[in-house]
């Protein structure tokens, strides 16, 4: 049997730990060759050296809210791999610890390093990614990471205003680049998780009253999903068998979407 992503050029970033790391793994089963990119080394060294045995995987560290780095990123990427298919962009980060909460709590600086981190750093790694395929002239992927937050909001235990906003950014910004290089042969799609059990979800998945909240909301699980349920929806979108699909924005949610949730009496 044909492995989906045989040969691939495939950048991940964000690859070193949870959802990228899954991704990364995944990648790798389906012959992808791959550079994974994240700002902790001692985690991105650990990363590579689980993942070596699977196939060709590099690690460089970046902080993508950094146009220098991502820049030197992209440098190093494709002088690694011969060039780049693929980018997948998963980092970012919850904002919670920085100040990011309800609207009217929500400080400049938890607004401001969310908004870095998630979605000025797709900015930076996207429009690095189009130069380079506008340039080469033969098409290319890039897959984002967004969050049913962006669109379907549950304030009672969500209630982060910047996530939410950056969320949306990331989907609305993916959308209209779809619709711009499409003629350019570029296809450029989004992920959109509910609760995923990753290292950045753990206080989510250890609140007994969310637990119970998601047994109704992501009836599928019932409860949190798996990192490997995106990492196989990230195989299919950044392969062939997804050839004619761009501007696409697919909930991996268990069902969130589609379902009330039933608080706690």
């Amino acid at each position: 049997m044909a492995r989906r992503l045989a040969d691939k050029r495939c950048l991940i970033v964000g690859g070193t730990t949870g959802l990228g790391l899954a991704a990364a793994r995944r990648f790798l089963e389906e012959g992808a060759r791959l550079v994974i990119a994240g700002r902790s080394a001692d985690s991105g060294f650990a990363a590579q050296a689980a993942l070596s045995a699977l196939g060709p995987v590099s690690y460089v560290p970046c902080d993508a809210s950094r146009p220098e780095q991502v820049e030197r990123l992209f440098a190093d990427s494709v002088a690694s791999l011969g060039g780049l298919d693929v980018l997948y962009h998963v980092a970012g980060i919850s904002g919670r610890r920085h100040g990011d909460g309800p609207l009217h709590e929500c400080t400049d600086e938890g607004w401001q390093a969310t908004v870095d981190a998630n979605l000025k750093s797709t900015f930076l790694t996207n429009r690095a990614a189009l130069r380079h395929f506008l340039e080469r002239g033969q098409g290319g992927v890039i897959l984002n990471m967004a969050s049913v937050l962006g669109w379907s909001p549950s304030p009672r235990h969500f209630d982060t205003c910047a996530y939410a906003a950056t969320k949306g950014g990331i989907i609305a910004l993916s959308r209209l680049a779809a619709a711009r290089y499409a003629a350019e042969g570029v296809r450029v799609n989004v992920l959109a998780p509910g609760l995923v059990d990753t290292p950045m979800s753990t206080r989510a998945v250890g609140d007994p009253a969310i637990g119970h909240f998601l047994q109704t909301k992501q009836p599928l699980g019932p409860g949190p999903g798996r990192p490997e349920d995106c990492a196989d929806a990230a195989v299919f979108l950044c392969g062939d068998e997804s050839r004619f699909v761009t501007g696409v924005v697919l909930p991996v949610d268990g069902g969130w979407c589609v379902s009330e949730g039933q608080y706690e009496s």
